[in-house]
């Protein structure tokens, strides 16, 4: 009787312990399922949070071109749409932050092909701000071959399939435009160092985009021509003033132009078509940055063209918005 009444205690203590084991799985799914869901419930909300920003940029720059004279906007740092905004507080002690960038005053990779063919005042502006930033590697070279449609090398220091395919692992030119700067990383040879000095110069925006004289940093301003160093082309920039240069022609005016040739002011523009946007929510756990990139037409219409999900965080400023 002692014998059955210990097999049965037994018994039950195995029972307790497998109900004890299936119960506390069952509540550790519960409770990674409760916090799946939450991360999915912040993602969704600050995915459209970051939208919501993106809205704002667009009303933004719809109501700067109403401002002025949409035939020919002037854009330059001291206007409202350049300015960082306040942070927005959001719902469980998140925020959103909002900022526009002007990428037309930066380089533009893809002008170096216009209309299918070499733009060879471009090649030369680039090579000018690789020597600027102590680059001596041929990538302007290479970047014309990576865009152009042939798979003829451009001079001594190209770069079309035959190199690419000796790669590991192998891969070919893309013969179009890029989307990204990122792209760069693709051309041969390319040095980590090398891109990290370039990117913050450069943008990868349609060929027919003209570089706006009114957003340009010293860098980039200093390509124009190679009687215009960096330190010659702040100049430029304090010529701006508060309102920034009102036509091209103003521009090549400035004294620190003078002598240096009709083609130095040739691609130029004190307006942009194109605007970054960088949408940066935090919310509980979940941080969301959203770059998108917009067209704005002079008929007022605002439209996304691309959207990043990639990107680190907002961009740092222009060392010349610093020093004002």
């Amino acid at each position: 009787m002692r014998r059955q009444s210990g097999v049965a205690l037994i018994t039950v203590l195995l029972v307790v312990a497998v109900v004890t084991v299936v119960c506390a799985g069952l509540i550790a799914r519960q409770q990674l399922s409760i916090r799946s869901s939450a991360n999915q419930l912040h993602v969704t909300q600050a995915w459209h949070y970051a939208l919501g920003g993106e809205t704002l940029a667009k009303a933004i720059l719809e109501r700067d071109l109403r401002q002025g004279d949409p035939r020919q906007p002037v854009d330059h740092p001291l206007e409202p749409w350049a300015r960082p905004l306040a942070p927005f507080p959001l719902d469980e002690g998140g925020e959103l932050r909002v900022r526009i960038v002007d990428p037309s005053g930066r380089f533009n990779l893809n002008s170096l092909v216009r209309q299918g063919r070499p733009n060879e005042l471009a090649v030369l502006r680039l090579r000018r701000l690789l020597l600027r930033l102590g680059i001596d590697k041929p990538y302007a070279e290479r970047l014309l071959d990576w865009l152009d449609s042939d798979s003829e090398l451009q001079g001594g220091n190209g770069a079309e399939d035959g190199q690419y395919l000796l790669a590991t692992p192998p891969y070919r030119t893309a013969n179009r435009e890029i989307t990204d700067v990122s792209e760069l990383r693709l051309l041969l040879e390319m040095e980590e160092a090398d891109y990290r000095r370039l990117q913050p110069f450069v943008s990868a925006l349609p060929s027919e985009a003209l570089l706006n004289v009114n957003t340009a940093s010293a860098m980039v301003l200093s390509s124009l021509s190679d009687g215009l160093s960096p330190d010659a082309a702040m100049s430029l920039i304090a010529g701006r003033g508060a309102e920034g240069y009102p036509s091209a022609a103003a521009f090549a005016a400035q004294p620190a132009l003078a002598g240096l040739g009709e083609q130095v002011v040739q691609g130029l523009a004190v307006g942009s078509q194109y605007f970054e946007v960088f949408s940066e929510v935090s919310l509980g756990e979940r941080r969301v940055v959203l770059r998108s990139l917009l067209q704005r037409s002079n008929d007022g219409q605002v439209s996304v063209l691309a959207r990043d999900l990639g990107q680190g965080g907002m961009p740092p400023r222009p060392i010349e918005e610093e020093q004002e």
